[in-house]
């Protein structure tokens, strides 16, 4: 049962990475492109938001690693290890720099908001923003949960 679970798990993890592929292949040069049409003073704009979402995308798919390995540790028994501690504490590092990126960016949102008379554009922003936080609250939670059972493991292997 364990092993159907944690592939499924992989399954989830891959299939959360191949959209975020195809927008940053498809959508992501669209978008520069629309905020260079929209903001003719910076043309140069265009290639920083492309390269910025692109920015984003390394933190993304560097937790989606940490959770394949972590799964990789669940399979091998050693779910309760330094190790998954390491891989919580990465994902939850990596949901804070999407989000601390995004915060940075949210004056560019502002900017095609209000030439674009459209104030869903930062909304779309908060919202990413407030994602990565709750990944990375959760992140941290079962992070200090794991770290709990390796002390205690760690105690009662020093008791016997």
């Amino acid at each position: 049962m364990k092993r159907v679970s944690t592939l499924f798990l992989r399954i989830a993890v891959v299939l959360m990475g191949i959209p975020i592929l195809a927008l940053c292949i498809f959508l992501v040069p669209n978008i520069g492109g629309f905020v260079g049409e929209m903001i003719p003073n910076i043309a140069y704009i265009q290639y920083f938001v492309i390269f910025y979402f692109h920015l984003t995308a390394i933190p993304f798919y560097f937790a989606l690693y940490q959770a394949f390995k972590l799964l990789n540790y669940i399979d091998k028994n050693e779910a309760f290890s330094e190790l998954s501690v390491k891989a919580l504490k990465n994902i939850k590092y990596s949901a804070i720099t999407i989000s601390v990126l995004y915060v940075i960016s949210l004056p560019l949102f502002y900017i095609v908001a209000e030439i674009d008379d459209a104030p869903g554009i930062i909304v779309i922003g908060l919202i990413l923003i407030f994602a990565c936080m709750v990944i990375a609250v959760f992140a941290a939670v079962l992070q200090r949960l794991l770290q709990e059972v390796n002390d205690i493991k760690s105690e009662n292997d020093f008791t016997v």
